[in-house]
């Protein structure tokens, strides 16, 4: 997707983002606001501190509304002042280990925020095209070797991944029970692992390596054989705002998209760990201290070739590029740069590549 033809679709466009203040909420919100939309966002305050939305300023360049999205009442009252065209709904609980300490608050995070959503979109006819942002993980995962497709049956394990398949179930009901008139266009689209600067959360690989490099110890690796599809984080959002575009303008584009990295770049966690010390160099290395711990997916691979058919899409970074990208932003924000500055640069050489 060429950027010159989503700043022509976003310019002007009222879009609404649920969980602008997290990880890929901040990056999604940015490059709404570069190609020119009337940006809101709802979300609770920023997951971490610090945060992608804090160090980049984002606050001052959007219409940013703390809440949460168990709450009806108050995303109902923000749904009637915005009237948005366009809703990108990020907000979860995004963690598997923290799903399990906190399964109800999970649950009612991704499956009743997401219920709260679509209500609020049945009732304002101004939202022309809905994207509910799940996961790779919300298929019934048979660790065999094979990527998952989008007619695979629905069934996370743990309670995030579970919360998540329940997400996209709820939006498979209200798009057949209340949108089959045509109104409103409605997709979901499920990701693989994404990587890149400004993710600071918990029990997260890549800000884990950033943790340890930065006091000069040696990073621990709780799972290192566990296979993910990474990515950088761009590729996603990427797609997101094409499957909202082209589903705005032709209803025959809403459906079910995964997206991911070509099978090479589907590596363990060990490689990527690895791939993270060659790249961050300082003699960094990392250990293997595996904890046991609740179970988590040790095999996971997506099937994207619907979004390639459908879309034309392809990767524009390996594992490897996504990788440097990280730490070249992870090194500028240690060094005190202009984050802001850094996020757009990057963003500028990701849509040139």
């Amino acid at each position: 997707m060429r950027w010159n033809e989503f700043s022509e679709f976003y310019k002007g466009k009222k879009v609404l983002i649920t969980g602008h203040t997290g990880f890929k909420g901040s990056w999604l919100s940015r490059l709404l606001i570069r190609a020119g939309a009337s940006v809101t966002g709802y979300s609770l305050m920023p997951p971490t501190t610090p945060s992608l939305f804090e160090v980049t300023g984002l606050s001052s360049l959007m219409d940013s509304i703390t809440g949460d999205v168990r709450d009806l009442e108050h995303l109902k009252k923000v749904f009637e002042q915005t009237k948005p065209e366009i809703v990108f709904h990020l907000a979860a609980q995004p963690i598997v280990r923290d799903s399990y300490k906190d399964p109800v608050y999970t649950y009612e995070t991704n499956v009743m925020g997401t219920v709260n959503v679509l209500e609020c979109i049945r009732l304002t006819p101004s939202v022309k095209s809905f994207l509910n942002v799940t996961t790779d993980k919300v298929y019934e995962n048979k660790e065999w070797e094979y990527g998952y497709r989008e007619n695979d049956p629905l069934d996370g394990y743990d309670p995030y991944s579970n919360s998540k398949s329940c997400s996209e179930l709820v939006t498979h009901s209200y798009a057949k029970s209340f949108f089959s008139d045509g109104r409103t266009a409605i997709s979901t689209s499920r990701a693989g692992n994404v990587i890149g600067g400004g993710d600071f959360a918990n029990d997260r690989i890549i800000p884990d390596c950033i943790r340890a490099a930065s006091k000069k110890q040696d990073i621990i690796v709780r799972n290192p054989h566990s296979t993910r599809p990474y990515q950088h984080v761009l590729e996603p959002l990427s797609v997101y705002m094409t499957i909202a575009m082209k589903q705005y303008e032709d209803r025959a584009f809403q459906g079910y998209y995964n997206v991911g990295p070509d099978d090479r770049d589907c590596v363990t966690t060990g490689t990527l760990a690895g791939l993270f010390c060659e790249v961050w160099g300082e003699g960094l290395k990392w250990i293997n201290r595996f904890s046991g711990g609740p179970h988590e997916a040790n095999f996971l691979k997506l099937d994207c070739s619907r979004i390639k058919n459908v879309f034309g899409w392809t990767p524009r970074y390996g594992v490897k590029e996504a990788v440097e990208k990280t730490v070249q932003w992870a090194k500028a924000y240690l060094d005190g740069a202009d984050m802001l500055e850094m996020t757009d640069r990057q963003i500028t050489e990701f849509f040139s590549s």
